[in-house]
């Protein structure tokens, strides 16, 4: 990794770190959450941003705009009052955009079996969920879900495919398949601690996968990576 994404990379992790402080300290710390989390994702924008041999135009472009709109999801999630649904939507609209960055590179099948294996974890997820989901929302979490399956079974079908070919591009996918299901893991437990009763430190766990998660998609954009 070059001398400069190392130092943003720090800046992150400093953020991050920031963020679930802030989160976790709550009362007069709670200043801290509200600069550090959406300054770690401004970061990691500025982190793909600056890639020098992308994958492709067309791939940073749909990865720029997502953690753009994740940026927007991020303020919207944080502030005190009750946000979920734009919240949601936007992150939606975020992983839209990333299965536009994956969805070229593999065939058919390995999209089917890519897909389905996190569909089968999503499903996991929500026939324990659903009935503790108030009503307004089941639609919206269904969305949701259906979306960021998807996103996160074609990041592993491009990974799967690319493999065996060039080194570089090969990287950029693991890269992001790991984003990917970071990204699925966070949102998991995000949806456990506020649907399922709670998780025990859940911002730390919630937060380091969120913001791991989204690192690795950035730094997916590099096929130097």
């Amino acid at each position: 990794m070059a001398t400069i994404a190392k130092r943003i990379t720090l800046l992150i992790v400093v953020s991050a770190i920031g963020a679930i402080t802030g989160i976790l300290l709550g009362g007069p710390w709670l200043w801290l959450h509200y600069i550090c989390k959406p300054l770690a994702t401004l970061l990691i924008l500025w982190l793909a941003s600056r890639t020098v041999e992308p994958v492709s135009p067309r791939y940073r472009r749909a990865v720029l705009i997502g953690i753009t709109l994740s940026l927007l999801g991020d303020v919207f999630l944080m502030l005190p009052y009750d946000l979920f649904v734009p919240g949601l939507v936007a992150f939606l609209l975020a992983h839209v955009c990333y299965i536009t960055a994956f969805v070229a590179g593999s065939n058919f099948t390995q999209k089917v079996v890519g897909v389905s294996a996190f569909v089968t974890v999503g499903a996991a997820n929500l026939y324990f969920l659903l009935p503790k989901l108030p009503p307004a929302l089941t639609i919206p979490v269904l969305a949701y879900v259906a979306v960021l399956t998807i996103m996160a079974g074609l990041a592993a079908a491009r990974a799967w495919a690319l493999r065996d070919g060039d080194a570089g591009l090969a990287r950029a996918a693991n890269t992001a398949a790991v984003g990917g299901t970071l990204f699925v893991l966070s949102d998991s437990l995000l949806a456990w601690d506020k649907f399922g009763g709670g998780i025990a430190l859940a911002p730390l766990w919630v937060l380091a996968s969120y913001y791991a998660a989204q690192w690795c998609i950035a730094r997916s954009v590099d096929r130097n990576e």
